[in-house]
């Protein structure tokens, strides 16, 4: 019996094979001691022969065979669960990790630890792990590469050689660390498979307990992978436990009853989806001739050591019984743990308070005087990493401390009475070309895709415009820092390095606004005044990524603080002009001068439209066409150097890019932009010009990035999938549905949700990550595409700025892993992407926000329109194909600089 608990009540005590166990409740939290109890011990069973495989015993560890048959009296006995198991997450830099950190944080009832492979020393590890004991298991995560090449694996493998008495689970990457530590060999197979499902049959051991096997069973998995392990290298160490069904892979079709899988609020939660996947239609395709028995190796198990892995990816949207699996896993734990009996944690190091894992100091840095910098919370990522210990600390000081208030009118059903939201920006902000402008323009209303457009100008004593560039003077690895300059409303400007980086800037302003909800809480909008503008795709370098292999041409950022500004209510058709000013200053002459233009504007709306029609005059085409970074034969010959990669390992999807650019004479972009919402309509339209920097941006995105509610909703909505417009009905019919139907398409657009899943992991409350509508079809004006979208409940200790950190720059204009997947398309794009790639939209003063992914894009910089555009390249890509789909994209903006310059 362990010292201290002899006075508890022998209530609370009983007996298991002559080890006392005491409940874990009657202990206090700051004793930071953890009993590991059950009332017995589970039975392992004889696994029986299935698949023609030979019986096998399913030991976690040797011990756990030993006293088997005496339990089995015990069995009618329900096991009682440990309180929480402590993971340790071992990242290889991978962009599903944080999938498996929401399972994980659900099934094991605490967040576990994230590190990256490279974080801790073995001298750390080894402390928390021994000496601590600080965790029940480990998981080690997907990445990319291959587990032979250290820089890709870091630690796990001398943790897989090293720690024979943890429970450790080795996903992908993982699994094939597994497999290679021990002797076997990890080869390319015969085709890579990434987004695509196959119907699994195992043995029935401990880690597929209560999981149906075979074909036609309901349990098939998502793999992401081009490796596998050789199942004729195995060594007798390890056994083989799961493998395919056959060579046929599926594809992730529609949903055939969308009522059976919805809650009230048709929301789907990666747990729930899991279940509803016997309700997906989903169509074999052609097989493959992988190995000579015509099945893959997908997970194996060590004979005597608790070391399970398993080559597809139990964490993903799409894999059936994934959560049972990281069930069964923590019930593998707690059997090992049984054997091994209780685990005493050494209270001064580690702290389990508030339902989350706090690792003080790591072993290495006990003596000093100060917290690391690498330093691990519950979310776990360090300074090596994207995550929450990566962003910005909300202690960070403020810029001076400023306490706004907001002032707003309302006019109900205006908007049709003058003319709309564009005849309202060209009589409002038009004049003087519209300098100094911005219009997040909801061009496309249709089925609720947006709601709302917000417009604005130069405007009063709280306005400014901020321009940031990153540093071009370190070197590689980059580390960070960039030139801000900020213009004020009376013309007065500075310039300053900033050290930290433009988002650290941005949070440090957004946390000194201090504000009154009831301000605003009538409004049915998120943006009431505050920062408006771009970020361009360059600023990855503070959100992870190494190294900038090419600078942007444009600014890395461009914003206005926007404290004036006109919104439209489209489903309502009301009118809202809202002004924000600090609290000592009550003066309202914005609103009043607004005011009076809308008036003027309803007395006089039948000329104003009939001057407005002549913008949409015959333009005669120009005969200098675009031209392009690069020719047809490079851009697919890049294709092909992709699909490389993504054989090798290195990615799984990647998502490839070029732009087209023309030398144009002074233009009237204003007029221009308004023929583009005209030809292309888009829910995330923009137009944004900064005329001191000589850029206007004409946006028709149908893309949204990432927004964040007052609610503390986060939602993402990411576009994989495109396909043309049909010239006739039947045509467009037929279009619609090969894109619905396509294997690639699914394969893309499932990698992608993934990935968003992941980035809003990392910020969201356990659990919370969900997907309501899953490769759902939006048509438009000149495409078809393929659209899903995620959402999740933000921490509350996050801040916006950390929101938009974890997410950027979009996961569908990079693939996954992101991290690599970045570095590859640097080193084969021949360009920066500059603004194209990033996103447009507003943060509020109130750290709400809005922002799209910058495709559809025209951008006007210093006498010239450039225009980005590309696919999402995976291993069944047909070079042609993405060609032809990368120009698809350019048409409609393309056209239209074609008929103005």
């Amino acid at each position: 019996m362990i010292t201290g608990l002899r006075s508890l009540s022998s209530e609370l005590k009983f007996r298991d094979g002559g080890m006392v166990y005491t409940s874990l409740s009657s202990l206090t939290s700051n004793d930071f001691v953890r009993i590991y109890y059950l009332e017995q011990k589970r039975h392992c069973k004889a696994l029986r022969k299935n698949a023609g495989m030979l019986s096998l015993s399913c030991p976690t560890t040797s011990k756990l065979m030993e006293g088997s048959f005496m339990r089995k009296k015990q069995l009618h006995k329900p096991p009682l669960k440990l309180e929480f198991v402590r993971t340790l997450l071992i990242d290889n830099y991978d962009s599903y990790t944080y999938n498996i950190y929401q399972d994980l944080s659900v099934i094991n009832g605490l967040p576990p630890v994230v590190i990256r492979n490279d974080e801790w020393t073995w001298e750390d590890l080894c402390h928390y792990l021994y000496e601590e004991k600080a965790f029940d298991n480990i998981v080690i995560s997907p990445g990319p590469g291959s587990p032979t090449c250290a820089n890709n694996i870091g630690i796990c493998l001398r943790l897989l050689h090293e720690c024979e008495d943890i429970p450790i689970l080795g996903v992908c990457l993982g699994h094939q660390a597994l497999g290679y530590v021990h002797g076997a060999k990890v080869v390319h197979a015969n085709e890579p498979v990434h987004g695509r499902l196959s119907e699994i049959e195992h043995n029935g051991c401990s880690l597929f307990n209560g999981i149906p096997s075979g074909r036609n069973s309901g349990f098939k998995v998502v793999r992401y992978h081009s490796l596998v392990i050789d199942p004729e290298s195995l060594p007798k160490e390890l056994i083989p436990i799961s493998w395919t069904c056959s060579t046929d892979t599926q594809s992730f079709l529609e949903i055939s009853n969308a009522s059976s899988i919805s809650d009230a609020h048709g929301i789907v939660s990666s747990d729930s989806m899991s279940e509803v996947q016997k309700s997906l239609r989903v169509w074999p395709l052609n097989s493959h001739q992988n190995m000579q028995n015509g099945k893959v190796l997908m997970a194996v198990m060590h004979s005597v050591r608790p070391h399970y892995g398993v080559q597809f990816h139990p964490e993903s949207i799409g894999t059936c019984y994934g959560r049972e699996i990281f069930k069964n896993f923590r019930e593998i734990t707690e059997d090992h743990w049984l054997n091994y009996g209780p685990l005493v944690t050494c209270k001064e190091n580690v702290d389990y308070s508030g339902n989350q894992i706090r690792l003080r100091k790591p072993v290495s840095q006990l003596n000093h005087g100060t917290f690391p910098s690498r330093s691990i919370g519950h979310n776990g990522v360090g300074k090596k990493g994207v995550g929450l210990f990566d962003l910005v600390n909300l202690s960070y000081p403020s810029n001076g401390v400023k306490f706004l208030k907001l002032a707003w009118k309302k006019y109900d059903h205006l908007a049709s009475e003058v003319g709309g939201a564009r005849n309202i920006f060209y009589q409002l902000f038009g004049h003087h070309k519209a300098e100094n402008t911005f219009w997040l323009d909801s061009s496309s209303i249709e089925k609720g895709r947006a709601r709302f457009s917000f417009m604005g100008g130069k405007g009063g004593s709280l306005w400014k415009q901020m321009v940031f560039q990153l540093s071009d003077e370190s070197g590689h690895p980059f580390e960070g820092g960039g030139y801000l300059s900020i213009e004020d409303a009376q013309g007065s400007a500075t310039k300053t390095f900033l050290n930290d980086g433009f988002f650290d800037y941005l949070n440090k302003e957004l946390s000194s606004f201090q504000y009154k909800r009831e301000d605003y809480d009538e409004l049915p909008f998120d943006f009431h005044g505050g920062y408006v503008g771009y970020f361009g795709y360059e600023l990855k370098i503070e959100c992870g990524a190494p190294y900038n292999q090419h600078k942007s041409r444009t600014p890395d950022a461009c914003f206005f603080f926007a404290d004036n500004l006109l919104v439209i209510d489209h489903s309502s058709d009301d009118v809202y002009l809202l002004s924000i000013h600090e609290e000592c200053n009550t003066s309202t002459s914005w609103l009043d001068d607004a005011e009076l233009k809308l008036m003027e504007l309803r007395t006089s709306v039948p000329e104003k439209l009939i001057e407005e029609s002549s913008l949409n005059v015959s333009f005669t085409p120009c005969k200098v066409e675009f031209v392009a970074e690069k020719s047809m034969e490079e851009y697919m010959s890049d294709v092909e150097k992709c699909k490389q990669y993504i054989k090798d390992g290195e990615s799984y999807e990647l998502c490839l890019t070029t732009q087209i650019r023309k030398k144009i004479e002074e233009t009237d972009a204003l007029r221009l932009y308004l023929r583009l919402r005209e030809r292309n309509p888009a829910p995330y339209a923009a137009w944004l010009n900064f005329s001191k920097e000589d850029i206007c941006i004409c946006c028709s995105s149908p893309e949204r990035f990432l927004q964040l509610n007052r609610d503390g909703v986060l939602e993402a909505k990411p576009i994989k999938g495109t396909t043309k417009r049909g010239v006739t009905t039947e045509e467009d019919e037929l279009l619609k549905m090969q894109l619905q139907y396509s294997e690639k398409n699914q394969a893309e657009n499932l990698m992608i949700v993934d990935l968003l899943r992941n980035d809003l992991g990392r910020v969201c409350e356990p659990g919370s990550v969900h997907v309501p509508l899953l490769m759902d079809i939006e048509s438009y004006a000149t495409v078809h595409t393929m659209v899903s979208t995620v959402r999740g409940k933000k921490q509350p200790n996050v801040s916006a700025i950390d929101c938009i950190k974890a997410a950027f720059p979009g996961g569908s204009m990079t693939g996954a892993p992101k991290l690599r997947s970045m570095e590859i398309l640097d080193s084969l794009e021949n360009c920066p992407r500059g603004i194209y790639s990033g996103c447009i939209g507003y943060i509020s003063y109130n750290q709400t926000f809005d922002l799209n992914i910058v495709i559809r894009t025209v951008v006007l910089h210093q006498g010239e329109a450039s225009i980005g555009a590309g696919g999402a390249i995976i291993a069944l890509s047909d070079p042609s194909d993405e060609y032809e789909e990368m120009v698809l994209k350019t048409h409609a903006p393309s056209r239209v600089v074609m008929e103005f310059s």
